[in-house]
């Protein structure tokens, strides 16, 4: 019996092994479907029609529009693999644009990147997968996945300034073992030069910078669209409790920021806390933005509790740095964690994700929600 693994870690030819991408129709899923299908494997792409775009510009830079999905399918047909488009805009407004819009109105940071993978391009499309007896479902995720055995974990990106494991830490176990991350130990520049050779028409376009259903950043745009009752007036305070101006909505505010409070004082002023019961905006003074004591909910694990018995590493932002930590369990799926130095601007709504130091590089031990 041949035992032997291929380069995706599954004991099969990959003449026999049949694979699942998922084509946004970027250059980094199109190059990875290309790989597949260049090594031999039995390649299904499969794209999914997330939300209704309405007006759309070609020249968006916002992933699974129009014109990424008229892309994908065009690199397909260059490739000749089989393609599915799957109509998910239900399952996306209910689990990912619903709970952006609603953490905004509690006064948090929301990171709906994170909500998708875990929601419908991970938990739906793991599900399609399986049910087209595939064999492992591959993203062009620019994380870095090490299968040994039966068990697969995820550490961070070779090129960490791509590294996209922050918006990944609420994978669960089943489907990481499930998932693969080509990508993780090449460059940019190396994806591209790929997709160049596989002569693909996506080879020079350029990488989503967007949130898909908020054009040109202005999420306000679309919380008022959702919810227009939402932008009600209420009070800027100080950290004395002082009244010192009128805001048009919290939804207008994060945490850390500095431009466009449109109150002023002697030293400047930043947002320190957002009381959505009070709606009321608290700022004050940088040094008071620090904090080193974290509470975080709904934890996802990735490896056993014991492994996060010593000090490891944090990160509470997707272009933070990684944090010297240590997380205290506690019981209801939370967590506190005590950063050994401050850290300014943590907002609630955020991730706060575990990495330990191995020989392989930084790997993904899980992470949750910051509460406060």
């Amino acid at each position: 019996m041949n035992t032997q693994l291929n380069s995706i870690g599954i004991p099969k030819k990959p003449s026999e092994t049949t694979v699942v991408v998922a084509m946004s129709g970027g250059v980094d899923s199109s190059t990875v479907a290309g790989m597949m299908k260049r090594d031999g494997y039995n390649v299904i792409g499969i794209t999914l029609k997330l939300y209704d775009s309405g007006k759309e510009v070609v020249s968006s830079k916002q992933c699974c529009s129009g014109q990424d999905i008229m892309d994908a399918k065009r690199v397909a047909q260059k490739l000749g693999i089989e393609h599915k488009i799957l109509y998910y805009q239900n399952k996306f407004k209910q689990g990912v644009i619903d709970n952006f819009v609603e953490s905004y109105l509690k006064g948090e940071t929301p990171i709906p990147c994170v909500q998708c993978n875990q929601t419908v391009k991970f938990k739906d499309l793991f599900e399609v997968s399986k049910n087209l007896n595939a064999d492992a479902l591959i993203t062009g995720h620019y994380v870095k996945s090490i299968t040994l055995g039966n068990e697969t974990n995820m550490y961070r990106a070779i090129d960490e300034n791509r590294d996209q494991s922050y918006f990944l830490f609420n994978t669960t176990r089943e489907q990481l073992n499930y998932l693969r991350f080509p990508l993780g130990g090449m460059l940019k520049d190396e994806t591209r030069l790929i997709a160049k050779e596989l002569d693909l028409n996506v080879a020079d376009k350029p990488d989503s910078q967007d949130i898909c259903f908020v054009p040109s950043g202005d999420y306000a745009s679309v919380i008022r669209k959702f919810k227009p009752e939402s932008f009600k007036k209420g009070n800027i305070k100080n950290v004395k409790g002082k009244v010192i101006g009128v805001h048009d909505g919290i939804i207008n505010f994060t945490i850390g920021q500095r431009k466009g409070i449109k109150v002023s004082d002697v030293e400047p002023l930043y947002v320190l806390k957002i009381n959505s019961k009070k709606n009321e905006i608290i700022v004050g003074p940088k040094e008071k933005l620090g904090k080193k004591n974290i509470n975080i909910n709904n934890l996802n694990l990735l490896v056993d509790k014991k492994q996060l018995s010593k000090n490891i590493f944090v990160k509470v932002r997707s272009t933070g740095k990684l944090l010297k930590a240590k997380v205290n369990l506690k019981d209801n799926n939370s967590a506190e964690v005590n950063l050994e130095k401050y850290e300014d601007g943590i907002s609630p709504g955020q991730a706060c994700v575990f990495y330990d130091r191995d020989k392989q590089g930084h790997k993904v031990l899980g992470g949750g929600w910051i509460i406060n």
